[in-house]
Parts: structure tokens; sequence; C-alpha cells
């Protein structure tokens, strides 16, 4: 039996992406995603707010993060999961499956 673990984010690159290969030869790609947003809890209107860390793994998807730039507007989806930092605190972040850039109209 699989468990659910599904996000769709939309929102702005906030820091400049940092492309890494691993030993193992797999290309990575780090950036972080901020999104912004009014939504309905209970009745009432509320801001939401995050900055969510994303990673880009594998040969296929480096084609297109080379397109990403700081203020690239972006729908992610994909998995999350829980990495370690070097301060020893653990933060969540999406492992994109897709990503679509988003026209932003100007």
């Amino acid at each position: 039996m699989q468990t659910a673990n599904r996000l769709v984010l939309s929102g702005i690159v906030t820091k400049t992406p940092i492309r890494k290969v691993s030993p193992s030869g797999v290309p990575h790609c780090q950036f972080v995603l901020e999104h912004r947003s009014q939504q309905q809890e209970a009745g009432f209107n509320r801001q939401a707010w995050c900055r969510m860390p994303v990673v880009v793994s594998g040969q296929q998807s480096q084609a297109l993060t080379h397109s990403i730039t700081v203020g690239s507007n972006l729908r992610v989806s994909g998995f999350v999961s829980s990495h370690q930092g070097r301060n020893g605190l653990n933060k969540l972040v999406l492992h994109a499956e897709q990503i679509e850039l988003i026209d932003s109209g100007d």
C-alpha cells in the first residue's frame, strides 16, 4: 500500500539556484520557492506564506532548471521529505517531479 505524499506549490524563486553533481553522478538543482496567497479557512480569509526549499534531481530534469533564475514564477509538484541541515535542524524539502514556468503576464 502506497501512502500519499504529494505537494503542489506555486511561487517565486528567491535564491539563485545551486547546481551540483552527486558522487554517483546524479545532477541536482536546489532553489527556494516563496509562496504567497489568500486562502479560505473556517469561512475567513487568511494570508498564507511560506518559503520552501526545492530539489530537482536527475538528468532529464536539468534542461528545464537552466532557465530558472531568481524571480522565476513556477508551479512545482512532487513529494516532501525531511532533510537535516548542518546545524542539526530538520526542514521539509520539496522534491520536484514536475516544474511549470508560469507566465507573469508582463
